[in-house]
């Protein structure tokens, strides 16, 4: 199906018996008031939780969305979309609340595509990464708002660069053949984040998410890793050049599921600039340096994008509804791209699960981790893969496999416990050999055996 058919097919399907929803501005009350209403309008598919507080003591809420919540069931992915990370960037916030409603009433309808979407995915919905910030710019309003009035949390920080710089490290790794994923956390990370960024590695951490993207604005387009160069200045001027993950072409895959989804990112000109595609490599628009979505994909196994959705950071109220039915589409496409690629269990001999094992892809130098369960989620575009899968104390098991268009591939991987061999021990004589034919009887050595990683 053509990039051109597929939305519109998507949006007719979504299009049957839509409801009504109410197009407002939602200060943190509201916004908590408008969770709970989804939540009790579906109690058997939703769980709200907290993962933490704000500065100022407000709870990060999210609105999980499953036919078992509250439960990892082993093969089903783990989705989760991030809104107003940046106080004053408050249509992805308002949006978030909009596809909550929106799957809620759906569910209940009895929406085919929207029921298997609930069914076979764990999605987590978070509107309001900074609640603090928000309130700031909720009282100027959308007429008088200020173009950073309300951006940073309440100790005055921009979330968004304040996760550890993982790229750094990535690049010199890389120099010297280190760690492509997973890459460690410096000693004293904790000191240097704000409690909302604290909240969100941990939450990230707790989950085995494998699909994810942001909601800014002041834009209109898609931006997937890297946000930062390796080079990030020359001569105090900002440098833009393209700098590409080991994944380039998946991620520029999954910009352009939301793009041409949406009804005018993928045109190119938005708020006085050109994208082509509507989509961009971060670091090639320009260069962002501790950044929530590079830290996504270089200390988890979840590949994240950040969309910029409006030239209006703070739209009126009047404008919320044609955005909403602008994006509708694009949010539940992108959150159907997390079925693609390859997912299995790795498993011992005894069929049990091995958490953390490494899944590698050769030509891909990016690596992904099983979770808790054994279960692992790869994302690959449509081809023919080597994948090898191992862990310490086992032996790794390589194989080859094709990934189509549709669904993903099951790969499972039951690996077999390296065995240890001692030498072998010599067993003393009681007989002196003093026959010279027998003294220089050759012994054959023992097999040695390869070593893998």
């Amino acid at each position: 199906m053509t990039r051109w058919l597929r939305p519109l097919v998507g949006a007719l399907l979504l299009l049957e018996g839509a409801a009504a929803l109410s197009f407002l501005h939602h200060r943190y009350e509201e916004l908590v008031q408008a969770l709970f209403r989804v939540q009790s309008q579906c109690p058997y598919v939703t769980r709200i939780y907290s993962i933490g507080r704000s500065v100022e003591g407000r709870h990060l809420y999210v609105l999980e969305f499953s036919d078992y919540p509250g439960i990892h069931e082993p093969l089903e992915p783990e989705f989760k979309y991030v809104g107003n990370m940046h106080g004053n960037e408050v249509l992805g916030r308002e949006l978030l609340l909009q596809l909550s409603e929106f799957l809620c009433e759906e569910y209940r309808r009895g929406n085919e595509r929207i029921t298997r979407l609930i069914h076979d995915t764990r999605i987590h919905i978070m509107p309001s990464m900074n609640p603090d910030g928000y309130e700031v710019a909720a009282k100027q309003g959308p007429d008088s708002n200020g173009y950073l009035t309300g951006r940073n949390n309440a100790n005055g920080v921009d979330l968004n660069r304040n996760f550890p710089d993982l790229n750094t490290l990535m690049y010199y790794s890389r120099e010297i053949s280190g760690p492509n994923h997973h890459i460690p956390l410096p000693d004293n990370w904790k000191s240097q984040v704000e409690p909302e960024t604290l909240a969100v590695i941990q939450w990230i951490s707790s989950y085995n998410f494998v699909l994810s993207a942001n909601l800014h604005g002041g834009a209109v387009v898609a931006n997937y890793p890297y946000d930062k160069s390796q080079d990030q200045r020359i001569r105090s001027h900002r440098r833009t050049v393209n700098t590409p993950t080991p994944d380039d072409k998946l991620f520029q895959k999954l910009a352009k599921t939301y793009s041409y989804a949406h009804s005018w990112m993928h045109r190119g000109w938005n708020c006085g600039d050109y994208f082509a595609d509507g989509i961009t490599n971060g670091a090639s628009w320009y260069s962002l340096s501790k950044g929530m979505q590079d830290f996504n994909y270089l200390y988890t196994n979840c590949f994240e994008i950040t969309l910029e959705l409006s030239c209006n950071k703070f739209p009126p109220e009047e404008d919320l509804e044609r955005q909403w039915m602008a994006n509708r589409e694009a949010l539940v496409a992108f959150i159907e791209e997390v079925h693609q690629g390859i997912k299995g269990m790795v498993s011992d001999e005894n069929n049990n699960g091995i958490a953390g094992a490494v899944i590698s892809v050769q030509g891909i130098s990016h690596d992904i981790t099983s979770g808790d369960m054994g279960d692992y989620f790869r994302l690959l575009l449509p081809g023919t893969y080597t994948v090898t899968a191992s862990a310490e104390g086992y032996q790794p098991l390589t194989v080859t496999t094709t990934v189509g268009p549709a669904a993903p591939s099951l790969v499972h991987f039951q690996l077999k416990q390296e065995v240890v061999r001692k030498p072998a021990e010599r067993k003393a004589s009681g007989t002196r050999m003093n026959n010279k034919a027998l003294q220089k009887k050759v012994v054959p050595r023992a097999t040695r055996r390869g070593t893998q990683r």
